[in-house]
């Protein structure tokens, strides 16, 4: 069993103590809440060993790709890669950090983690409004000896733009046409269901579905085991239901051809496998090839350089993926190698 890490006073302080003002020595980031807690932990290990600290704000990864683009960071974080030709437009290389899972969250009297099962497109129907209440019959047939409520049920969705609900709403539109058809995939969308409340960050998602009774939300596997919020098991394309953990999370990613995309940007959402989780993501970092700050773009790729090297355990006591060696050999030798830090 995997260990409970972060706990809330300690994930407070992190939090604070990762957006605080910058000292001289240290690199600046934003982006993604996606991947703060490794972040978190990853530049807290690093400033203890290397004495040189990590300010990254975690403003959701719409906010990183605007940070980047307006230089006001050294990094950019985000969950939904940039395409190949903005890349080129902006100048600027991509490559992923980290590999991550987003999990369908909820809050039932009585009912607890993995206690509830759900297909792919009826978890679609719940987020389309078709299916509004928690006894609904096609929930009931999943689900047999179980009681479920006659209660509404409410989605929460995130209110800002962000790369957790890109891989979210990826994964909705493989698994639903209809979904597809009518709200897509993006970093934000019209969010369909009458009862949808938003809430900033994965945070603020967690921290509604923990309050809302009947609440059904999505979020980065670490808030939902920071926060003890329950998860349903989803159905993956083999038809098997399966838990999130990084060994899930891994098997989704295990035959991902990185190379193929442009920025390594691509989807890892209802890959094959009886043990692969379906929705699983990677998070990206944006920066310039000709970055106004040369010695602190230095600086990142030896944090990033550090992270591949030593942070594998970190990450996974976290349950995310760390990238493997074959993958991060490939970064520092067709990407960083793009950087010019001198």
């Amino acid at each position: 069993m995997k260990r409970l890490f972060l706990k809330s006073v300690a994930a407070t302080v992190a939090a604070f103590a990762f957006s605080a003002p910058a000292l001289a020595a240290d690199i600046t980031g934003a982006g993604a809440t996606f991947p703060f807690p490794i972040y978190a932990k990853w530049a807290e290990a690093y400033k203890k060993e290397t004495g040189t600290g990590l300010n990254y704000q975690s403003i959701g990864s719409s906010g990183g790709i605007r940070q980047i683009r307006a230089k006001t960071v050294t990094f950019g974080a985000t969950d939904a890669p940039v395409k190949g030709e903005d890349l080129d437009k902006d100048g600027m290389v991509q490559f992923p950090a980290i590999i991550g899972g987003t999990v369908p969250v909820f809050n039932l009297e009585g009912i607890n983690n993995g206690d509830l099962r759900v297909t792919g497109p009826v978890l679609a129907e719940m987020f389309l409004g078709k299916i509004s209440k928690w006894n609904d019959p096609k929930l009931v047939a999943l689900n047999p000896g179980k009681k479920l409520p006659d209660q509404l049920i409410t989605i929460i969705h995130r209110a800002d733009g962000s790369g957790t609900t890109f891989n979210w709403t990826d994964y909705l539109s493989s698994v639903s046409k209809e979904w597809a058809d009518t709200v897509g995939k993006n970093a934000a969308v019209k969010w369909p269901a009458p009862t949808s409340v938003g809430g900033k960050g994965n945070e603020g998602v967690a921290a509604n579905v923990s309050r809302t009774k009947g609440a059904l939300g999505y979020v980065e596997y670490a808030y939902a085991k920071r926060n003890k919020i329950p998860v349903l098991a989803l159905e993956n394309k083999d038809g098997k239901f399966v838990m999130p953990d990084d060994l899930t999370f891994a098997a989704a990613a295990a035959k991902a051809e990185w190379s193929k995309a442009p920025g390594m940007g691509i989807s890892l959402v209802s890959q094959p496998g009886a043990e692969s989780y379906p929705v699983v993501t990677a998070s990206f970092i944006l920066m310039y090839k000709e970055p106004a700050n040369k010695a602190e773009s230095a600086e990142v790729l030896k944090f990033f350089d550090w992270a591949f090297k030593s942070g594998k355990t970190l990450a996974t006591d976290l349950d995310y993926v760390p990238l493997p060696d074959s993958l991060t050999n490939e970064i520092r030798k067709s990407v960083w190698s793009q950087i010019n830090t001198k």
